[in-house]
């Protein structure tokens, strides 16, 4: 099957390209990609005449980028598929313009042995709208206690290990595991809480918490565990991924960390510099996260950090729930976002603002995640899987969460009018609209 995508804007950071053009697809691959310019005339054509009987997609208007690459999601099977399944998520994910997502351990089987490993990637080849690479847990059971089969785990298609919500506590295992890190060429993702400050903690330490009467999360319970594993990672010469930053403190300390050459990145998500602890009033279980959602500072050193690039990586951390377990109090509903379908429309406003420019913003949502995972997407390159998404960077459109293919319905974002969309995803060459 051939696909020629005309006349688009292509911007592709690992070529340098960022210009209008057309690219064809054969067989979901990549086959040509040509941007208009006189030096192009011959090629154009040549282009043309192989696409002879595929379809033909005219872009006029649209951003034509590399399918975007989560390394930060919930899809909840095995164990709790009445949150989310690999079908569901998957179709969540291309609606949402990723073509790559990244499943987090914390299923029922805890994925820490090949057999969950296995089953995953298997049920994803069935049932899987995209490509989905599993996260193995870092101790068995993400218990804290005893390293998981990391070795087996990886030989059968681990791309990362995470206790994923539960912060490693052990500094002797945290080392051990990034010490397999630098073996495997894979990245270990921590999530930094200290639970002895964030223990009974709900939401962020301050004025606020105070007044709705809630137990707060104190800035510290992050930083000060960024700090440790960063002084681990250097120990162990490791490859440190640090999860879900949230404060301006984890953004100082990460930067100077990289200043001092240490092996460390950093991803964000897009609640953490579109909201604040302000939407939790009402006790607003919808903006329920971990780490919790934190101030008009915080939320300025997040885009900063965006800006100058000590912060590489904008995941979703999609988190779908059942209806019933946000409508709880605010103390015993869970934590989580369901962000797959918005996080591109969110991360748009970073453009619009100008705190990105739409290259740095898919070097930051596909080019960067695919470097740390060390897999091949995040590329419009010519031979790679045809993983691409078109975006409609000024169409308004009014968010409804009772409209998401994810069974998570869980956003503080419903109603909001945001602009920019993906308006087609093409994965591996199949187009979904």
């Amino acid at each position: 099957m051939k696909i020629l995508i005309k006349n688009g804007h292509i911007t592709d950071p690992s070529q340098g390209i960022d210009g209008i053009g057309d690219i064809l697809i054969e067989e979901g691959k990549i086959k040509e990609i040509k941007i208009q310019d006189a030096r192009y005339k011959m090629q154009d054509k040549k282009i043309k005449n192989r696409a002879s009987g595929g379809d033909i997609i005219d872009a006029s208007g649209l951003y034509v980028l590399p399918g975007l690459i989560d390394m930060h999601t919930h899809l909840r099977e095995p164990g709790f598929e009445y949150k989310e399944t690999i079908r569901t998520g998957s179709m969540a994910a291309v609606k949402g313009g990723f073509t790559t997502v990244c499943a987090m351990p914390n299923t029922n089987p805890v994925n820490d042995n090949s057999s969950v490993t296995d089953f995953i990637i298997r049920k994803a080849i069935q049932e899987g709208a995209c490509t989905v690479y599993p996260i193995g847990a870092i101790t068995k059971g993400q218990k804290g206690e005893e390293l998981a089969e990391m070795g087996i785990m990886y030989s059968e298609g681990c791309v990362a290990f995470s206790d994923d919500g539960t912060p490693v506590m052990s500094s002797l295992i945290m080392r051990r595991a990034l010490e397999y890190s630098r073996a495997f060429k894979v990245p270990i993702i921590s999530h930094c809480e200290d639970i002895g400050l964030s223990e009974g903690g709900v939401m962020n330490e301050g004025l606020l918490s105070l007044t709705l009467g809630l137990k707060g999360i104190p800035s510290e319970a992050e930083e000060i565990m960024i700090s440790r594993d960063i002084s681990l990672a250097k120990l162990a010469r490791g490859r440190l991924h640090i999860a879900h930053v949230s404060t301006e403190g984890s953004v100082r300390i990460i930067r100077d960390a990289k200043e001092r050459g240490i092996n460390v990145t950093a991803e964000t998500c897009p609640h953490y510099f579109s909201i604040t602890e302000n939407n939790v009033e009402g006790y607003n279980t919808n903006a329920k996260v971990n780490p919790p959602l934190r101030t008009d500072k915080d939320v300025n050193a997040i885009k900063q950090g965006l800006k100058d690039g000590t912060i590489d990586v904008i995941a979703t951390d999609h988190a779908p729930h059942h209806r019933d377990e946000k409508l709880r109090e605010f103390d015993r509903a869970p934590s989580g976002i369901s962000g797959l379908e918005t996080a591109l429309s969110l991360s748009l406003r970073l453009v619009h603002e100008g705190v990105l420019t739409m290259p740095q913003l898919v070097e930051k949502m596909a080019v960067k995640p695919a470097g740390i995972l060390g897999i091949n997407k995040g590329t419009l390159k010519i031979g790679s899987d045809a993983d691409i998404v078109m975006v409609d960077a000024n169409k308004k459109f009014k968010v409804e969460a009772e409209r998401f293919v994810s069974k998570g319905r869980n956003t503080p974002f419903d109603g909001w009018i945001l602009k920019g969309m993906p308006v087609m995803t093409i994965c591996k060459g199949k187009v979904y609209e």
